[in-house]
């Protein structure tokens, strides 16, 4: 009898482990029939560049990766441009010469590197976009210090271009690149203090740039750091990206490549996105994660100041992961942490399932921390206009406690309509001619932060959802306030 209950068992067991086995492989399948039932693949997806850097191109200085960057841009028109067959044509196309999408109607090529030197200059800028950007998406930072700094704007690999220029990049070609562009602005200031502003992958790979100098006993490059929207953690999801694209090599199905496969409207930001561009930034925080873990105590207090913008509701990168695994790490050295609430209006408070500041509480309202925070909110449920709330240590060094916070009324206000910022509004402006929300009727451009388009759901390539996201920050002007104040502080 035992033996019969133990046969019964073990058959038991494995028929369960093969129905396990089989709807699995029922469930892979079916995503894959999905992922592979997309739009098809353009030329802008499948063509290869053979004129990009990578960390292994061997190049003496930064005029050189601009020289390269020259033949990079004339083998795009080659290839792509010049090639595009009729039933790609599109009004929002921006790679169709004369489009509203054409980057030619702007003034500036923004999909560049450009540097706009001054010799007088008491600092220097370098401006480090994000993951499937461009140097446009930090332009209105860089608008405020031309004039006042020398300011470099950096393209970094596999952007600007074409979209499959992110299926083969690597997290170090972005960071030999900032090498190449860090020396080259050290060189030109002379010893007087360089500033980095990131944004996203940016700011990734301006930490990145100095905690490898300092595990290797190295000095900081760098006075100050200001980070906007950080990528310090992702969602865990980031970590099965290699998988899908592995499988997609595999099996040879090229949209298995892709996350996103879209109309190219943007003139300056890659609306199709890579499975590989989301494992590079995923790779690229833990290599961070764990450069900081190793530091010693003394060489944590090395760590440049830090300053950073980041909205609690963000569905790119961890708001969590910036506070608990940044700013919770680093000793005292004058870091600050400015965060934008949600829009809390009684209609928006009832309306959130799951508050997004409610899991930062724990972390940010200790009286211990040693670090400068602000919260941008509402002055109270009733009005949408905003004050500055701060917390732990405050300006004058001291600790804020409760009841002791220091607050400012601004002069700003959530816009009617808006219930939250989001990961790719923070660097913008309400004026700023492609996410702002000011219409300007005379423009033969496309104005995507302006767009209203209403109608049934399913009908256009591009999705609801990335229509109706936020696109420009209400308080920028609090942001640039608060780099000035940030900058002169650390001038030394």
């Amino acid at each position: 009898m035992k033996a019969i209950i133990i046969g019964s068992t073990k058959h038991l067991f494995l028929a369960a482990v093969y129905a396990s086995i089989g709807i699995a492989l029922a469930l892979l399948a079916t995503g894959i029939y999905f992922l592979n039932a997309r739009p098809e693949l353009s030329l802008w997806h499948t063509v290869e560049l053979e004129n990009e850097f990578h960390y292994n191109t061997k190049l003496a200085n930064f005029n050189e990766y601009l020289a390269l960057e020259e033949r990079l841009f004339a083998e795009v028109e080659r290839k792509v441009v010049q090639k595009i067959p009729a039933n790609e044509f599109s009004p929002v196309n921006r790679y169709v010469k004369n489009s509203l999408s054409d980057p030619a109607h702007w003034p500036q090529n923004w999909n560049r590197s450009y540097e706009w030197p001054k010799a007088d200059a008491e600092f220097g800028v370098l401006l480090l976009h994000g993951m499937s950007d461009s140097p446009y998406a930090l332009s209105n930072v860089a608008a405020h210090f031309k004039g006042k700094a020398h300011v470099l704007g950096l393209r970094l690999p596999g952007h600007g271009t074409i979209p499959s220029g992110l299926t083969e990049v690597y997290w170090q070609d972005l960071a030999a690149a900032v090498n190449l562009a860090t020396a080259h602005m050290r060189q030109s200031l002379k010893g007087k203090p360089l500033f980095v502003v990131g944004f996203s992958t940016g700011a990734a790979v301006a930490l990145n740039h100095e905690l490898e100098r300092i595990s290797q006993d190295k000095k900081p490059d760098y006075a100050g750091m200001i980070f906007i929207s950080p990528a310090i953690g992702l969602a865990p999801l980031a970590a099965a990206a290699r998988w899908q694209s592995w499988i997609g090599r595999l099996l040879e199905l090229d949209k298995l490549q892709w996350n996103s496969i879209q109309v190219e409207y943007d003139p300056f930001k890659y609306t199709s996105f890579a499975v590989n561009a989301g494992d590079v930034v995923y790779q690229l925080a833990l290599r961070n994660q764990g450069l900081l873990a190793g530091l010693t105590l003394p060489q944590r207090a090395q760590v440049p100041s830090i300053l950073t913008f980041q909205s609690v509701v963000d569905a790119t990168v961890s708001t969590s992961a910036v506070v608990n695994h940044l700013y919770q790490t680093l000793p005292q050295n004058g870091h600050e942490l400015v965060l934008f609430d949600m829009n809390r209006l009684d209609v928006n408070a009832k309306m959130v399932s799951n508050d997004p500041l409610a899991g930062l509480l724990a972390s940010i309202n200790s009286p211990a921390l040693h670090y400068r925070g602000t919260v941008v909110e509402n002055i109270s449920h009733e009005t949408t206009q905003a004050q500055a709330r701060s917390f732990g240590l405050a300006a004058q060094g001291k600790v804020v406690t409760e009841g002791n916070e220091q607050v400012r009324a601004l002069d700003l206000y959530w816009p009617a309509g808006v219930y939250s910022l989001s990961h790719v509004a923070l660097p913008f402006g309400v004026d700023d001619g492609l996410y702002g929300a000011i219409i300007q009727p005379d423009s033969h451009r496309i104005q995507i932060g302006a767009t209203a388009s209403r109608g049934e759901r399913g009908l256009y390539s591009v999705s609801a959802s990335e229509m109706l996201r936020q696109k420009w920050n209400p308080f920028f002007p609090y942001l640039l306030e608060r780099i000035d104040e940030y900058r002169l502080a650390h001038m030394h």
